[in-house]
């Protein structure tokens, strides 16, 4: 066995780790690890079982793995095969050019000294800890001790102690916000050359990362809870009474300890998160990452809510619709050269006000936004369904036929015509031309062509945003903004952004922000290896 005690003290490590849970999370994520570094060829697992001879029971010999065992066998690899994933990593991938030089500069001149960890170490350091899915900065810095490869290609003479890591972060959070936007820039005409249309979308969703405080502990909430049961039964209500919705009022808008800390309503339940707003393409590669702190909120008041409404939902709704518009201003001030023609959102963006800003400021053709409300029109002449299509006004339910047009007002979107669901193309062979002829047989008009109606979309952008309500193009395009939430889940999942155990605002945005650092690496490393299927993830890539 190989000796390990120079980079690993496991005596150590167990006395750090006072309690069980600690220590069964600690080795599940180091299996985990050792896991993922089998599939991707860098380890071969030995087998203990052999076959038995026909007709005897197979007997499975067990054996608990520990973590001796597991870093020994980790160690041998890496002394002898430097793993692949670094390989491909430093072959293509140039991170001195990527860093912005404002971020050098801050760096090297905040010491009189000459810095013991090079930038490019602690930026590689952190993107690989996302890149293998580890969880904890204590746990990064255990696999840079263990692994003499990995120290070395993120250049580290000395591996850091994990106060270094968070003050990095705490220190040099602007620094990376700027480094994140370079490579944004960087990333765009990637994302143009794998698919245009999709590079030209915008799909904007907000998201909240659980914060640890202590109005997120179960028992907190299961208090209120509690109370408001014992209060219904006391009162006699009826069953109809939802204690987990009345407990939305009393409880408070935000962490005591931490006022940017929200109440929030997240996949179906009640937490104090920090909020935060993620614009992507419609390849699900991020554009860009908003963190709602006080500086955010200061610069834009008008976002900052009053009184929550009821039910919850509706005000998740109403703080989704006050930050989109703040957010894609400072979006396009930051990359005045991407110009995207196409908007995607949930229902929460449904207002006049928003496609207004949409269309005029922002100059968008299209936006695909369901409607929150049914659909009303005032000083309209024909009738309409739930889309806003005109229909056949003897038959309120059968829907016009969309035809083309090559009109274009001062608002840049089409004039939209519609004709009768009856009216055909007919080719004339003495005049050589082909005409439309309607062949209702209760027809609404004297016209041989049928009826038509022309709609002019910048008099109601909301019920006509450029795109035809339920046709074919709105389903099929649609879809795509699913990639916003996965891009999303992604980021909370893969690179371990959930479940932050840390009290600091800036130490999470930081991690925020090397998530989508760590994303925009692989679309780079894709485009390089001329892999674009796995611009998403380096991990099957990698494999």
């Amino acid at each position: 066995m190989t000796d390990i005690s120079g980079s690993f003290n496991i005596n150590h490590l167990h006395r750090r780790l006072r309690n069980s849970e600690s220590r069964i999370n600690t080795t599940f994520f180091v299996i985990k690890i050792k896991h993922l570094l089998t599939v991707y060829g860098i380890i071969e697992l030995q087998q203990t079982m052999t076959s038995p001879p026909e007709g005897d029971i197979l007997m499975i010999t067990q054996k608990q793995l520990t973590l001796a065992d597991i870093f020994s066998d980790c160690q041998e690899i890496f002394d002898f095969d430097k793993p692949q994933f670094l390989t491909l990593l430093e072959n293509h991938i140039d991170l001195g050019q990527i860093i912005p030089v404002s971020f050098y500069n801050h760096y090297y001149s905040s010491v009189g000294r000459n810095r013991k960890y090079p930038l490019t170490a602690m930026l590689w350091a952190l993107i690989i800890q996302r890149i293998f899915s580890i969880p904890t900065d204590s746990l990064l810095l255990v696999f840079l001790n263990y692994s003499r490869h990995l120290h070395e290609f993120c250049g580290f003479t000395k591996v850091p102690d994990a106060s270094k890591i968070t003050r990095f972060k705490q220190d040099f959070l602007q620094d990376l916000q700027l480094m994140f936007d370079k490579m944004v820039d960087i990333t765009g005409p990637i994302c143009q050359k794998i698919d245009k249309d999709l590079a030209s979308m915008v799909i904007f969703d907000t998201s909240g990362i659980e914060a640890w405080v202590t109005e997120n502990n179960p028992k907190y909430a299961n208090r209120i809870i509690k109370q408001l049961k014992a209060y219904a039964k006391l009162k006699g209500f009826d069953k109809n009474f939802d204690p987990y919705k009345a407990a939305y009022n009393p409880m408070p808008s935000h962490a005591a300890t931490n006022h940017a800390v929200q109440q929030m309503y997240i996949n179906g339940h009640f937490c104090y998160a920090y909020k935060s707003g993620i614009i992507t393409n419609g390849l699900g590669i991020v554009r860009d990452i908003t963190f709602y702190n006080k500086d955010f909120l200061v610069s834009h008041p008008d976002i900052i809510a009053g009184k929550k409404p009821d039910p919850p939902d509706e005000n998740k709704s109403l703080g989704d619709a006050r930050a989109l518009l703040p957010v894609l201003t400072d979006f396009f001030h930051k990359h005045p050269f991407i110009n995207p023609e196409v908007f995607l959102g949930d229902a929460a963006f449904d207002a006049i006000a928003i496609y207004k800003s949409l269309f005029e400021n922002f100059r968008f053709k299209k936006a695909f936004i369901p409607l929150h409300t049914k659909l009303s029109m005032e000083n309209v002449n024909y009738t309409f369904n739930e889309d806003g299509i005109p229909c056949c006004p003897y038959g309120p339910s059968l829907p016009m036929k969309r035809e083309g047009s090559k009109s274009n007002l001062r608002s840049r979107i089409p004039t939209m015509k519609f004709v009768c669901p009856e009216m055909k193309w007919e080719y004339s062979r003495e005049t050589k031309k082909s005409r439309r002829v309607c062949h209702c047989n209760n027809p609404c008009t004297s016209s041989t062509c049928g009826r038509m109606v022309y709609v002019y979309p910048e008099k109601n952008l909301r019920a006509y945003p450029g795109v035809e309500r339920g046709s074919a193009e709105w389903d099929e395009t649609y879809k795509i903004r699913v990639n916003v939430e996965k891009s999303i889940n992604h980021f909370k999942d893969s690179f371990c952004i959930a479940g932050r155990k840390t009290h600091n605002e800036k130490t999470l945005h930081a991690d925020l922000l090397l998530a989508g650092i760590t994303q925009l690496t692989t679309v780079i490393l894709a485009d390089e290896i001329h892999h674009h299927g796995y611009i998403r993830s380096i991990k099957p890539l990698i494999a």
